[in-house]
């Protein structure tokens, strides 16, 4: 493959991921896109091994890194999904949101999760985190369009806190005071068969409750950086 010029960055906002990879992804896709976001079983690895497995194109990235993750078989049967490795676990936090395109309309959905090393529910937190996406696709076979959650594949952004201010476009802040969106109710049909309301953020539900809510079956590295090393 061809070097990449100097400064090269795949940097995209959260609207060109799910409206572009991550759709392209669902719809079959070509073989290209794994040049920059390969499929990977996310949960079976653990965080500090996945910068050397991401996509050729952003190999070289020290900061974030992505990819395509397929539903899990017990998640298909309607269970839970599995977020535990061999040394540790994935675990929800604060509130899950949505991703907008840029004329406002929520294309999809985001859950953030930091990962925590040792056994649930005493583990130590540590500075990785992630968002996992999912794709919300409109049917426009009725007069009244439905939003469905695509299930099959989550894209995810793995990356490691630097405290240091980030943003990631959740929202064009020409559209920051509209709130037309909070109606919008998606089908879950594929795999519970009922259609719920997306729940609001409410402080006092606590991380186990907020889980359930909002589960998705409801709804080269730098050779100078030590992932190993990063707790």
């Amino acid at each position: 493959m061809e070097n990449q010029p100097p400064g090269f960055r795949f940097y995209p906002t959260e609207e060109e991921l799910v409206a572009f990879y991550l759709h392209n992804k669902l719809q079959g896709g070509s073989d290209h896109l794994s040049r920059v976001i390969p499929d990977i079983g996310i949960y079976d690895f653990e965080p500090s091994q996945l910068p050397k497995l991401a996509g050729e194109r952003c190999r070289a990235d020290t900061e974030q890194w992505f990819f395509f993750s397929p539903r899990q078989e017990r998640e298909a049967r309607g269970g839970r999904p599995n977020r535990t490795t061999a040394c540790g676990y994935w675990k929800a936090t604060g509130s899950p949101g949505y991703v907008y395109s840029s004329d406002n309309k929520v294309i999809g959905l985001k859950k953030t999760m930091v990962y925590y090393r040792g056994k649930a529910p005493s583990g130590r937190k540590t500075k990785w985190k992630m968002n996992e996406y999912r794709a919300i696709e409109f049917s426009h076979q009725s007069s009244v369009p439905t939003p469905k959650l695509r299930h099959e594949f989550s894209l995810c952004r793995v990356y490691v806190v630097s405290g240091s201010f980030r943003a990631f476009d959740r929202r064009p802040l020409a559209c920051s005071t509209c709130g037309q969106d909070q109606d919008i109710r998606v089908d879950e049909s594929s795999s519970r068969g009922t259609s719920h309301p997306l729940p609001d953020a409410n402080p006092n539900v606590n991380n186990e409750e907020e889980e359930s809510l909002w589960d998705w079956g409801h709804f080269t590295c730098d050779a100078s950086v030590n992932y190993d090393s990063i707790p």
